[in-house]
């Protein structure tokens, strides 16, 4: 049996490969060069010797470990808000859903920068809310504070959307079973929805803190650019490169390991893909 399965698996893939034009395959392979020659580049310019260097130094440190801790916390907020709207949005029809669509999407085609200016006007001291916010709980720009709230605002939209479509693919039929067996609202959410969903949400998280890791223009705007405080390795990248000599080959170095973070996160998803596929 599992040796007929992995036949028809296998044709199945031979038969849909037979149906894709020819003529297609030269974009796809000029497409798969343009993403991957900018990172060979990158490989290619970097100063090997150097490079051990470069990545264990102070600056690269703080910096890693900054943007780990922020895109940590900026994940769980992102957990803590996201799950329920991406609920609403999956279980509920009507013009309110879509225009909370709408709004969920919008942080995903506005350039980071105006999403920064727009909370340092929200919470700045002089913003819409910021001079009350001061008082309760003290400066929130230009702290580490701000480095994790610009990471969420950008970032929440890509846990809500994947996720919404995690849901609508399970659709409701366990949960309306459960609810006519006398289960819960909650007891349905947290036993028969969040277990149906599981790979979906853990693929969902682990994106959202794959762009949460690589925020910078929300960051730079609303958080600034403090070595140890602020500074986040996307931020530490920049200033190296910016910088004359050397500190260019710091920011090939930890653009690399970047790259390799980014790697790894995306090594971990896979296996959560394709369980949820199964």
């Amino acid at each position: 049996m599992p040796r007929n399965r992995s036949r028809r698996a296998k044709a199945g893939v031979g038969s849909s490969a037979r149906s894709v034009p020819r003529v297609l395959l030269v974009p796809a392979a000029v497409g798969v060069l343009f993403l991957l020659l900018p990172l060979i580049a990158l490989v290619a310019k970097a100063n090997w010797p150097a490079l051990p260097a470069a990545i264990s130094s102070d600056t690269s440190k703080q910096a890693l470990w900054l943007s780990l801790r922020c895109g940590f916390a900026a994940t769980v907020i992102c957990l803590i808000l996201g799950v329920p709207m991406a609920l609403m949005m999956a279980r509920f029809e009507g013009r309110w859903i879509l225009a909370l669509r709408a709004l969920t999407t919008l942080p995903l085609v506005l350039p980071p920068l105006v999403g920064g200016i727009a909370l340092l006007y929200l919470l700045g001291k002089h913003g819409l809310v910021g001079q009350y916010v001061q008082t309760i709980f003290g400066q929130i720009p230009f702290t580490t504070s701000a480095v994790v709230i610009a990471e969420a605002f950008v970032s929440l939209p890509f846990l809500v959307l994947s996720l919404e479509g995690a849901l609508r693919t399970a659709g409701t039929r366990y949960e309306v079973v459960a609810t006519t067996l006398g289960a819960g609202r909650w007891t349905v959410f947290r036993r028969v929805t969040l277990p149906l969903v599981g790979p979906g949400l853990v693929s969902a998280t682990v994106l959202c803190f794959a762009r949460a890791l690589g925020e910078f223009g929300a960051t730079a705007l609303f958080a600034g650019n403090t070595q140890g405080v602020t500074q986040t390795m996307p931020l530490a990248i920049y200033e190296a490169f910016n910088s004359a000599g050397v500190d260019q080959d710091s920011a090939i170095a930890m653009s690399l390991l970047l790259v390799l973070v980014s790697a790894v996160i995306l090594i971990l998803i896979r296996p959560w893909r394709m369980s949820g596929v199964r």
